[in-house]
């Protein structure tokens, strides 16, 4: 058995992983790296491989295809489209091409800063061993330092089980062909991102949501647009309403609601988008002493876990569960181990839904700031007053500021509106820095842009709104 040693040993070659591995070997620290390939794994992880990048490209194409249905019944920009077609095979093939290029990307990246990439599956001997199970035989892999980015799973439901027309989010990013019904299982972000792209590629979609409302996670007022949008797009929503399994033929989802009522939606796929899980299983963990803080792993300011010399980063240690998050804490992890002076201490991690129309947290809510004893002051500039939105026939939406009423102390920022997403970075510049209100309504903001929407609203809460 061939046997490697290293200054840093990364397990997972996800975001959090990869990240780190480049990071360190940046920083001159020799760097072994072990990624399992497989359905949710390979370099790049589940974000570049079955998770954000595949389905941001099958919602961007959901959106081309049901923006040229449009245009063929109705011509609000004076362009027509004589019944556009999909195919969907192509689509995927699109959506691959792209993730490959990124893969293909990550794995030059470690190569170009000397990080050795092991294929296989890694196990835990202690603390600073581990065998791999490698494509070209058994190899043990010793380091000083350890870092555990093992990521997530989708997480199932004990009542339907995966496999057959039950499936994961992985499985709904590679379908052959479009269901004629889909059920989602799950109204948060998962669920609704690709809900929302199968009923514009002509799926009839039902969500059914355990919760009184969709998008639990996020304040009603910002999930308000969504669900507007959702009706127009035929999508039925059930809320208060648990999947309790299939119904004897494998044809249709049985549904209990809270009222008692029981009911089964037809659907030729059922898409279970009930969360995630950390994956621990298989990966020897159990013979670390690690302490676990639920069923995540425990980590401090540093992301150091209760074992000397060993990390952890990404999914593995909870929540938020995003890949920016990861990433942050890997380059974090790096440099600490090669001496660096650093702590993983955001102010705010943005959180994006990229739903119809797009949700971007960063902060601290109205309720949630007031609920931490703060008096704030609140601005709210509709995007029906913006420019920018209007001729991108986008007016639905509006972006909101909360900050202290006695300092002006930016708190949080959000919106709700097309491509909002994009407005993140500016949103969490804007809490990193310590901003103030007067600081965004000092800065000159491009016209016509989103941005000035966010420009407007931090003056409304001043009391000096120059377009509402």
């Amino acid at each position: 058995m061939a046997e490697i040693s290293a200054k840093v040993l990364v397990i997972g070659g996800g975001p959090g992983g990869y990240v780190t591995a480049i990071r360190a070997g940046q920083l001159g620290l020799d760097v072994v790296l072990v990624e399992q390939d497989g359905r949710e794994g390979g370099l790049g992880g589940t974000c570049l491989n079955v998770g954000c990048i595949p389905s941001k490209a099958i919602i961007h194409a959901a959106d081309a295809f049901h923006h040229a249905r449009e245009q063929a019944t109705s011509a609000p920009f004076g362009v027509r489209v004589e019944r556009p077609t999909l195919d969907f095979a192509r689509t995927v093939e699109w959506k691959d091409g792209i993730v490959g290029r990124l893969t293909s990307g990550v794995g030059a990246l470690l190569k170009r800063h000397k990080v050795k990439i092991i294929h296989g599956h890694a196990e835990m001997l202690d603390g600073k061993t581990c065998r791999v199970e490698a494509d070209t035989g058994p190899q043990t892999v010793r380091a000083e330092h350890v870092v555990l980015a093992t990521g997530s799973e989708s997480a199932g439901l004990p009542t339907l089980p995966f496999g057959g027309p039950v499936i994961s989010s992985t499985d709904a990013l590679s379908l052959p062909a479009v269901p004629e019904r889909l059920a989602v299982v799950g109204a948060g972000y998962i669920g609704l991102e690709l809900g929302t792209a199968f009923a514009k590629l002509g799926a009839k979609v039902t969500v059914v949501e355990a919760e009184d409302r969709i998008l639990p996670a996020y304040d009603a007022e910002l999930t308000r647009p969504v669900g507007r949008r959702l009706r127009a797009l035929g999508v039925d929503v059930l809320t208060g309403a648990k999947a309790s399994g299939l119904s004897d033929d494998g044809k249709a989802l049985r549904v209990s609601q809270q009222s008692g009522a029981g009911r089964d939606i037809p659907a030729d796929k059922v898409l279970v988008a009930t969360g995630r899980r950390a994956r621990t299983a298989g990966l020897g963990l159990d013979r670390l002493d690690l302490t676990m803080n639920g069923a995540f792993v425990r980590i401090d300011e540093r992301c150091a876990t209760s074992m000397y010399n060993v990390w952890a980063v990404g999914d593995l240690t909870g929540e938020p569960m995003l890949a920016h998050r990861a990433m942050a804490q890997g380059v974090a992890v790096a440099e600490i181990i090669a001496g660096h002076g650093r702590v993983f201490d955001p102010v705010a991690i943005p959180a994006v839904c990229f739903t119809d129309p797009e949700i971007v947290t960063v902060g601290l809510s109205p309720e949630a700031a007031r609920a931490a004893a703060h008096e704030v002051h609140v601005g709210m500039f509709p995007l029906s007053a913006n420019g920018r939105a209007l001729t991108l026939g986008a007016e639905e939406g509006f972006v909101r500021v909360t900050a202290r009423a006695d300092n002006h102390l930016v708190l949080g920022i959000a919106a709700v509106g097309a491509g909002v997403s994009e407005l993140s970075g500016a949103f969490g510049l804007a809490l990193e820095m310590g901003a103030r209100l007067e600081d965004i309504g000092g800065t000159i903001h491009a016209h016509p842009t989103l941005g000035e929407a966010f420009h407007e609203a931090s003056l409304r809460a001043l009391g000096e709104a120059l377009h509402v």
